[in-house]
């Protein structure tokens, strides 16, 4: 079974004590720490050591990070280019950060590469610089306060740097605890009661995943006999047909409607197979991908590319099997024009919001989008096939 892996983020210089304090602690626990000044991250010979470290906290499950008197050294700008620094400026509503990507230490960096792969920070502040960030808040637009001696910090320059990032993490929307510590015991209590409690609540939210699926198991009975009992009082066979069909098109139709074709009469009024309406579209493939975009919180999801000729797609925006779509359809085409024509009107008027339509047109490049999306991103068939069963 897979250890967490703690990453523990600070300046190795003046914190070497409290760090040797906290990975005795992690271990304690049976956590795996992974700490910079005990060669737990591979530098990569062909990199510098700085982004070898960035690379390490993305296959971590957890940073601490803990902010003393040193700013520590300024990021080299080969690491600063390994994270998307502009996607970060909607975490916060303090990015004076940010906008200083010069200034940017390598803890820093390791922080917003956590932040940026939604990996749990769990942040802990010198009380003594906590008070002194105080006072910067009161005074930081006077004219004095660059050259202000804040009796925490050990280099006055590097003060407003150590400040805004604390304003960074405290002001964003999510994960913005900031614990205050006076001395070690003060960090290893707070992790203590933090991960604990987290472990009780992903029991409960399981307890409860559980008891809701068996509501939405019971639900869908419930709807599937009512469906049956409003079908029974339905007059001519016509008639349950078409009641029948808003049911069961629903979800083909909002398929549909993300395509934004401006005539619907190659739907309603001919018969063709589902293979050439894709022709139609200008869609020659149809790949399924695999997202990893908050796999941490919700998990690997599961989505399809729709390519066309020209090189662009579109992309399914909820989990579907076109299996499933192109048995719908082919019942669709399958009922008479007239039969079409009244279940689309009605399902119209049920029209979903775009924002919630099934699909979406990417105007670009597919390659230009994997090589954007490089780590995010797989094609299903490309996984490699599992391992064999002893």
């Amino acid at each position: 079974m897979a250890n967490l892996r703690v990453f523990i983020s600070s300046i190795c210089y003046d914190l070497s004590v409290v760090r040797g304090q906290l990975r005795d602690f992690i271990e304690s626990i049976g956590y795996e720490p992974v700490m910079s000044d005990y060669n737990d991250v591979v530098y990569d010979p062909r990199a510098h050591t700085h982004t070898s470290c960035i690379e390490e906290v993305s296959s971590c499950d957890v940073v601490v990070v803990i902010i003393g008197s040193r700013f520590g050294g300024k990021v080299v700008p080969q690491a600063l280019a390994s994270v998307d620094i502009d996607s970060l400026k909607s975490a916060s509503k303090s990015i004076e950060t940010l906008k200083r990507q010069e200034s940017i230490s390598i803890t820093q960096l390791e922080v917003l590469k956590a932040i940026e792969k939604s990996i749990p920070v769990f942040a802990f502040v010198d009380e003594r610089v906590s008070q002194n960030h105080l006072d910067y808040e009161k005074n930081k637009n006077k004219p004095f306060i660059d050259s202000f001696e804040f009796s925490s910090i050990e280099k006055p320059e590097t003060a407003r740097f150590i400040f805004e990032f604390i304003n960074f993490l405290r002001h964003r929307s999510i994960n913005n605890s900031v614990t205050n510590y006076s001395k070690y015991q003060d960090i290893e209590d707070a992790l203590q009661k933090q991960w604990s409690g987290l472990f009780q609540r992903l029991l409960s939210e399981q307890r409860n995943k559980q008891v809701e699926l068996r509501r939405i198991d019971a639900l869908t009975e419930q709807f599937e006999d009512l469906k049956a009992a409003i079908l029974t009082t339905v007059g001519s066979k016509n008639e349950r047909e078409v009641a029948r069909g808003v049911v069961r098109f629903r979800r083909l139709f909002d398929f549909l409607r993300g395509f934004e074709l401006p005539d619907y009469s190659f739907i309603l009024n001919e018969t063709h197979s589902w293979n050439e309406f894709l022709k139609h579209l200008g869609i020659v493939e149809i790949r399924e991908v695999v997202s990893d975009r908050d796999a941490r919180i919700y998990g690997p999801r599961s989505m399809h590319f729709l390519l066309k000729e020209d090189g662009t797609f579109y992309e399914t925006r909820f989990p579907l099997r076109i299996a499933d779509l192109s048995m719908d359809w082919e019942a669709l085409v399958r009922l008479e024009p007239d039969s079409r024509a009244i279940i689309f009107d009605a399902l119209n008027e049920m029209r979903v919001a775009p924002a919630n339509r099934y699909v979406r047109y990417i105007p670009m490049a597919l390659q230009d989008y994997l090589a954007k999306n490089a780590q995010e991103l797989r094609f299903a068939d490309d996984e490699p096939d599992p391992e064999p069963q002893a």
